[in-house]
Order: C-alpha cells, then structure tokens, then sequence
C-alpha cells in the first residue's frame, strides 16, 4: 500500500497548524489551491476557516461571518474530485460544513448556544458523546462513548447531507462528527489539529492509516 501523501487544500497562510500536525506524525503533504496539483496526493484534509457563502445552501446571509467565496468554489470542487476517487477525506470545522453543504445538506447560520462552542480569546472546551447507531465508526473506535474537545465556531449542521449520518453530538445536540455511510469520508467540528496530545492525534492517526479499518 502506498505511503499517505495528504493534500491541505486551503489558504496558506491558515494552514500552519494543519501543517504542523502532520508534520508532527511525519506524513507528508502540500498545501494547494490547485486541484489537479492535489491529485497527486491520496487523502483530502479540508481545513477550518471563515463561513460557507449562504447561497450555496440556498440563504440569504442571516449571521455567516468572514465568507470568502472563491474558497469555497475551489475546496468545493476539490471535495467533488476526491469523493468521485473514492479517496479518503478529513473535513475539519468548516470542512464538515463543506461536505455536508456539498451533499445537499445546510447549516444553521449562527446557533443559539454559539456562546459555548464559539471562539472567544481562546478555544471553548466541552465534551461530545457518541450517537451513532453503532459501535463501528470512526469516533466510537477512537474515543468511545465520549471525549473532551476544543471549540470554535459559531454555525452547525441544520439538515444532513445525503449519505451522511452523526457519529457525535454535543450536549446541546449540535452534532459534531459526521461520517459518509459508503465513501471514506469523516468529518469533526472541532479542530484536532490543536490538541494532538489530548486525542487530536488519535483521528490524524487514523485519517493517514489504512482506509481497510475505516
């Protein structure tokens, strides 16, 4: 099996800590905004950042904050390419918002606990369990019934994409995993990337290992 070469598909000057993690785990990557460049790489990682323009999940701007549209386009088209090679995928914050948008899917635009799970001076830290129907996804496998996580967004899944089913939730039932029920595709709210020695690295770990396990 070939070794994981993993393309970050963001703005570089946001990817550092993205980066840094996989640098930490000694798997190598590119930072690209440049699909065919990403083809040369196995694993998609679609990275935090700003709010997914409204419109492509059909709104009006009803609270989305720092959207930059022509992002978007780009890491919406890269998810499309990946997913049509069945290659493995890792959407992170805003990339679980991508592929949930991507696959029909919407987001509620600013939530009413955004108090609790929004960046404010620092990551907000809260626990989220596992809800999937059983013990064989990605999150139960890692963490089981439940983990501490860190937090910054202020926007979550509303309706779920095709194909797509919660993995975990936060107390106040925002769900925070997703998994795709025949693709290699995961996703978390959270940002992993962050917190390596507190079970970040567990997921980086298992998103760089053999999808055979998945």
């Amino acid at each position: 099996m070939p070794s994981p070469m993993i393309a970050v598909f963001g703005r570089s000057r946001d990817t550092h800590n993205y980066e840094n993690a996989l640098r930490s785990l000694g798997v190598p990557f590119i930072t690209t905004l440049d699909v065919q460049k990403a083809d040369s790489a196995t694993h998609l990682l679609l990275p935090g950042g700003g709010d997914i323009t409204p419109a492509f999940f059909g709104q009006r701007n009803a609270g989305s904050r720092s959207i930059d549209t022509e992002l978007d386009i780009l890491q919406l088209q890269a998810l499309s390419f990946f997913m049509e090679q069945k290659k493995p995928i890792l959407g992170i914050c805003k990339g679980m918002q991508l592929i949930n948008v991507h696959l029909g899917g919407t987001i509620r635009q600013h939530i009413g606990t955004a108090g609790t799970h929004e960046w404010k001076e620092g990551d907000k830290m809260h626990r989220v369990y596992h809800c999937g129907v059983n013990r064989g996804d990605f999150f139960f496998q890692l963490y089981g019934t439940g983990t501490r996580v860190n937090s910054a967004h202020h926007q979550a899944i509303d309706k779920l994409g095709r194909d797509l089913v919660p993995v975990c939730r936060a107390a106040d039932s925002v769900i925070e995993g997703i998994m795709h029920t025949s693709l290699p595709v995961i996703a978390v709210q959270w940002h992993p990337e962050r917190i390596m020695e507190s079970g970040g690295e567990r997921l980086f770990h298992y998103f760089t290992g053999p999808v055979s396990t998945w």
